[in-house]
């Protein structure tokens, strides 16, 4: 049976044919999403109830939005040390067993995360979490990843002092204290649980069973059966053990809003904040979302809007009840696929079980210890920043690897949102270098364009030939001077029948950094059926999402569709190749295939199939 012929499974009303798999996919869900939505929480400087509201909130919300189909919303570890460092600016973090004083100020926080996440959508503005180049984004989680664990040894170790650190070297060096007043029997069972973790997770792929039954899962419940062989309830007046109450209304916090206006002192830190968890959970749930969509097995594309949508509507209702900032999970998601979820209602079914587990089963809830929720947290944020992380960064390309760990070095030494910036603007440089590299290589008309001419008028010279009128462009043509040129065309002389408009043969460096930022399709045509896309400028991270607008806005009754890369195209960095790709793939599946002509006479830097491509001086232009 064709791909096409496969009945792809729908939301909503559509999907309830769908609902034996997706309630025994949720349940399955549900018993990863419990521990590790407590862990979270904790790691976020929470009590454990906030993230299992959190969660709850998402899974009764998200199937009613839509956007995506198998993926599973909830607190999510990659928001966990954002949240906390935002909560200390506001007064101060909590932990396992009490929030801190910044956590109503924080749920206001979130309240105005999920408005502006709002508008994003309702704007459509959501696609431009495409300019975030791919490098960045695995940075971000990478370091992600590394906080994550820095934070966990306290918990893990079984350490019971206090522990002031609220920086990323702080926490670092703070392992040997933590080592050194560990409690052995925490340890001991923290210790198993990882290790056990490590040897599960490493079998996964090879035996089914744990395709279904996640290792976390197994993990936990051997920790929890630890955890009684050593009696830990009985150690530090029962704080090894995490405290879940016996109904979600205990755990209800309300946003301060009032106050918190009348806290000027707090305002740079509230935007500050708000931008940090905007950026941070938008670029985050749309990569998660996209990510999830190339292992959905009906494959299925996610609305990246619509997605935004659904966080934004869940964000202001969870931080309503005094829930965390929520987003879709990957590891959640992942488990949900290997379950045979079909769609949202497998989400709807985990929040579901998560109110049953507080309800009836709270009492084997709190039996579970923090340590072996750290050894969670341990493992999770190893997957994020492994070694493998970093060799698949260094197959894709030097320069990949380099801005990745750029990243990944300004986030760990300022914020997250420093290193999102950071990383961006240097994927930028990176990319006008490479640019400069392609366009020394190309042939020139003799001419060598400076900034200045980006604002010159274009047209070198014109002529008449015959009873033709010939302009020649000269000068690099872009949104500075392109007014210019436009004169020209309307005051062409009276008695000229015939133009001929004689464009550069190649394009100059400064023209191609405009083009950056520019619509790279100049032009397209349909033929016999067929759909063709003219690409004349750089393919790069800040203009691809133009691109997708372009393939996504194809006409009906198309057969096939063709995108030209110019021999103007001096360049295609690795994010938007890697979507040109994926769009692909993706057509071939949709019915309408496309076909990339040109790519393979640029010249690839790594032998990964979405490398970053230079023009090459023997790449000959187009035919008209």
């Amino acid at each position: 049976m064709s791909s096409a012929a496969i009945e792809k499974p729908q939301n909503g009303i559509a999907g309830l044919k769908h609902l034996r798999q997706d309630i025994l996919s949720g349940i399955v869900v549900s018993l990863v999403s419990l521990p590790l939505s407590s862990g979270i929480a904790i790691a976020s400087g929470c009590p454990p109830i906030y993230g299992l509201i959190s969660a709850i909130i998402a899974g009764l919300l998200f199937p009613f939005i839509g956007g995506a189909y198998v993926t599973i919303s909830g607190p999510a570890a990659g928001l966990a040390p954002a949240i906390m460092a935002v909560m200390v600016s506001l007064g101060g973090a909590g932990d396992a067993d009490h929030v801190g004083a910044g956590y109503p100020f924080l749920l206001v926080v979130i309240f105005l995360v999920g408005c502006a996440q709002l508008l994003i959508s309702l704007f459509g503005w959501a696609r431009y979490a495409a300019m975030i180049p791919i490098a960045v984004v695995e940075g971000m989680l990478c370091s992600i990843g590394v906080l994550i664990i820095v934070k966990q040894f306290a918990s893990f170790f079984g350490y019971t002092g206090a522990l002031h650190a609220h920086e990323f070297y702080e926490y670092v060096f703070a392992i040997p204290t933590c080592a050194a007043g560990m409690t052995t029997s925490v340890f001991v069972v923290s210790g198993v649980t990882l290790v056990l973790l490590f040897v599960l997770g490493g079998l996964q792929k090879k035996v089914k069973l744990l395709q279904v039954l996640p290792p976390q899962l197994i993990a936990v419940v051997a920790g929890v059966l630890l955890g009684l062989a050593f009696n830990l309830g009985a150690l530090n007046d029962g704080k090894f053990l995490i405290k879940v109450p016996s109904t979600l209304f205990e755990g209800i916090h309300t946003p301060h809003f009032a106050e918190l206006l009348a806290r000027q002192d707090l305002w740079y830190a509230v935007i500050m904040g708000v931008l940090l968890l905007t950026m941070i959970d938008g670029v985050e749930s749309l990569a998660t979302a996209m990510a999830v969509d190339r292992i959905d097995p009906f494959h299925r594309r996610s609305d990246p809007n619509r997605v935004l949508l659904a966080m934004a509507i869940s964000n202001i209702a969870s931080s309503m009840v005094g829930g965390l900032t929520i987003i879709p999970g990957g590891v959640k998601s992942k488990v949900n696929v290997a379950a045979g979820g079909r769609t949202l209602w497998a989400n709807y079914t985990n929040a579901v079980c998560l109110i049953l587990y507080i309800v009836v089963g709270y009492q084997l809830i709190n039996l579970i210890p923090r340590g072996v929720l750290a050894a969670v947290l341990l493992y999770t944020g190893w997957k994020m920043c492994e070694p493998l992380v970093w060799r698949h960064m260094a197959h894709i390309g030097k320069e990949q690897l380099a801005i990745f760990t750029f990243t990944v070095i300004v986030t760990l030494a300022t914020d997250l949102l420093l290193g999102i910036v950071a990383g961006t603007l240097a994927t930028f440089f990176v990319n006008a270098y490479l640019c400069n590299k392609a366009v020394q290589s190309l042939p020139q008309n003799g001419h060598k364009a400076s900034w200045l001419d980006l604002f010159a008028n274009p047209i070198g010279h014109k002529e008449w030939v015959n009873d033709e009128y010939h302009l020649y462009v000269d000068k690099p043509v872009g949104m500075f001077n392109s007014g210019k040129l436009q004169a020209e065309l309307n005051s062409l002389p009276p008695n000229a029948g015939d133009v001929v408009l004689h464009m550069n043969s190649s394009a100059s460096l400064w023209e191609s950094l405009i083009g950056f930022f520019e619509n790279p399709v100049e032009h397209k045509e349909l033929i016999d059926g067929e759909y063709h896309l003219y690409v004349t400028k750089p393919l790069v991270c800040f203009n691809a999402m133009q691109l997708s607008s372009e393939l996504e806005s194809i006409p009906p009754d198309v057969t096939k569709v063709h995108v030209h890369l110019d021999a103007r195209v001096p360049l295609i960095d690795h994010s938007s190749c890697d979507a040109l790709l994926h769009a692909v793939r993706e057509a071939d599946y949709g019915g309408i295939p496309i076909q990339v002509n040109g790519l393979d006479r640029m010249q690839a830097l790594s032998e990964h199939s979405s490398s970053v491509r230079l023009a090459s001086g023997d790449i000959k232009p187009l035919p008209a």
